[in-house]
């Protein structure tokens, strides 16, 4: 049994005129996608060819699927199981899908696409493709037993980083990061990879956490941010518009500013570690435990000119 359908990808690629892909991201999603790829990848595998071989019983798929947890984003029905996901990605999705330029017809990269939860909505909005990258291969694993049941169109996930996909090849219509700048030790370089996917006029589509106040400067968590390790900087909005501007974005416009809550992102069944309320003080839901203001995210569209 094939695990990744590697000549649909490469086709769905030619069509997107990124032909020359095939070479390099071949031997990179093979040998991530391989035993040697992580420790678990074994278990995921067995666990993804199971709930592919035979229908078996609701139980069955229930724990099949269980067996892939942490679900980080969702919720998913799939075959009358419902995945109750840490994040309630739905609400973000309604904050964002009537501010952005119509999908129906794009070609789309979704970078930090996770188990592919927002690439599905993609799809079902219209979009001709979407190739998403998310180097974390639990992901990727849950995103194929996604597809096993809802089996979208021209939609994969790579086991892959944006830096690691060839350089301004300006083919996409539209570039999703959602959930990943303050990820990135440099994000203006982030900024201009996105860039260099995106056609003249293609629409960038920004999600990421911000600090509150007029003026424009970022902070740096000297350790953690809300019991993250990895947050590097933390833009106020003013200052995510001016790295945006200084890349060389036009017409950026912030579509969405809210409040992270625990309505939001909460500890589930299928994510039993701790959420966003453990990050917080518990006198004081307004900061986190480090002291930072609590968790405030923006969604920001531009055009590559």
């Amino acid at each position: 049994m094939n695990l990744f359908d590697y000549p649909s990808l490469w086709r769905c690629l030619a069509d997107l005129g990124l032909t020359n892909w095939q070479d390099t991201l071949e031997p990179l999603v093979r040998g991530r996608l391989s035993d040697d790829g992580h420790g678990d990848f074994a278990r995921w595998r067995a666990a993804l060819e199971q709930l592919r071989a035979e229908p078996g019983t609701e139980g069955s798929r229930r724990d099949l699927l269980a067996s892939l947890s942490p679900w980080r984003k969702g919720p998913f029905e799939l075959d009358g199981i419902t995945i109750d996901s840490e994040w309630r990605s739905n609400l973000k999705w309604d904050r964002l899908k009537d501010a952005i330029e119509p999908l129906d017809g794009r070609a789309v990269l979704d970078v930090g696409c996770g188990n592919g939860y927002y690439a599905v909505q993609m799809s079902n909005a219209g979009a001709r493709a979407v190739i998403g990258v998310d180097p974390t291969i639990l992901y990727v694993m849950q995103f194929l037993a996604v597809a096993h049941f809802l089996r979208p169109n021209d939609v994969f996930a790579l086991p892959l980083r944006l830096d690691e996909l060839p350089q301004n090849v300006r083919k996409f219509d539209t570039a999703f990061s959602m959930g990943v700048l303050y990820h990135q030790r440099a994000p203006i370089d982030h900024l201009q990879q996105l860039k260099s996917m995106l056609r003249q006029g293609g629409q960038l589509v920004l999600e990421t956490i911000y600090v509150p106040g007029e003026e424009s400067y970022a902070c740096t968590p000297p350790e953690r941010y809300a019991r993250m390790r990895n947050v590097w900087l933390l833009p106020t909005v003013a200052e995510l518009a001016t790295w945006l501007a200084r890349t060389g974005f036009v017409d950026i416009n912030v579509v969405d500013k809210s409040r992270t809550t625990t309505f939001e992102q909460r500890s589930t069944e299928w994510m039993s570690f701790e959420s966003l309320r453990e990050a917080l003080k518990p006198d004081d839901p307004e900061r986190t435990i480090e002291g930072w203001p609590a968790p405030r995210r923006v969604i920001v569209v531009a055009n590559a000119p």
